[in-house]
């Protein structure tokens, strides 16, 4: 009894840590929702709460004052992210595979050449004539996709996940007749699961929430993706309400530019797709944290 009383003593104490630990994680996020909400003159009088004082929509009004390229962003953003996602977990992992293979060649050659990639960094000035000029990266989607096509840290993540994977077990295929790419992907893959969907996640985030490329490389406004919209938006957002001539603009429409709230809003608009993600990918990560403890 003793025993069986310890036990649910401790059980419930690590389920309070954790349920304390969450209630901190999201205290942020409310934090950023509530002032969203709120009248920009509660937020300069009061500061951010967690519930709103005087409940306001004004800053979600601004930004819908330009609702179709606000739509057109979240358009180019689920594009670049779905498709950039699949297209650089794919090549990331082909990379990976082969690099973890004691019996491949020119693993050493690749491993070094790969980490050079990380040392070494040519430049912005090269980085956009190799981009502009050699590759015609400029005013189109793919100029928000190929520059993130594979990261060398991704890469040696994933190389480490598939080196636990015992090579007996490609060895088996391939006496049973398979090739190294139907290994790849009957065996491999399936396995290699939740690292695939913990980088994957690392892969989706890098591209929703960029914005630099689409800065350097599109003079195109229709091609420009959520987070370089809103960033525009935020910017002139701050040049009006710092400006002379935006506090007369402001003063001759008889109202207060709600510059904090926007900047709220923007944060609840852009992470609030990405958010989604998470619990379809949950199961994975569990997975991933417990598939070492079973390994003898």
């Amino acid at each position: 009894m003793e025993h069986r009383l310890s036990n649910r003593i401790y059980v419930g104490l690590m389920y309070s840590i954790v349920i304390l630990f969450a209630v901190f994680c999201a205290i942020p996020f409310l934090l950023v929702l509530s002032s969203s909400f709120t009248s920009e003159e509660s937020i300069l009088q009061h500061g951010y709460n967690l519930f709103p004082r005087e409940f306001d929509l004004s800053a979600y009004r601004v930004l819908w004052l330009d609702a179709e390229r606000l739509m057109n962003g979240y358009k180019i953003s689920i594009i670049v992210t779905v498709v950039g996602t699949v297209a650089s977990l794919a090549i990331t992992a082909m990379l990976a595979y082969p690099l973890s293979l004691k019996r491949f060649r020119l693993r050493k050659a690749l491993n070094v050449y790969t980490l050079i990639t990380i040392l070494i960094n040519g430049g912005i000035v090269p980085w956009y004539i190799v981009c502009v000029k050699y590759l015609h990266l400029q005013d189109n989607l793919l100029a928000l996709i190929v520059p993130y096509l594979c990261m060398a840290w991704n890469v040696f993540l994933l190389r480490s996940f598939f080196q636990t994977i015992p090579e007996e077990i490609s060895e088996s295929a391939k006496i049973d007749g398979a090739g190294e790419f139907r290994i790849f992907l009957s065996i491999i893959v399936p396995l290699a699961k939740p690292a695939l969907a913990t980088i994957g996640l690392f892969i989706a985030l890098m591209y929703w929430n960029d914005w630099w490329l689409g800065l350097t490389l599109l003079n195109k406004v229709e091609l420009q993706p959520l987070q370089l919209l809103l960033r525009t938006i935020q910017s002139n957002v701050q040049f009006i309400s710092t400006s002379a001539q935006g506090a007369e603009i402001i003063r001759a429409t008889g109202g207060r530019l709600p510059s904090e709230g926007i900047k709220m809003a923007i944060c609840v608009l852009t992470i609030g797709p990405i958010v989604f993600l998470y619990p379809f990918i949950q199961r994975y990560f569990i997975k991933g944290l417990t598939i070492g403890a079973v390994k003898g």
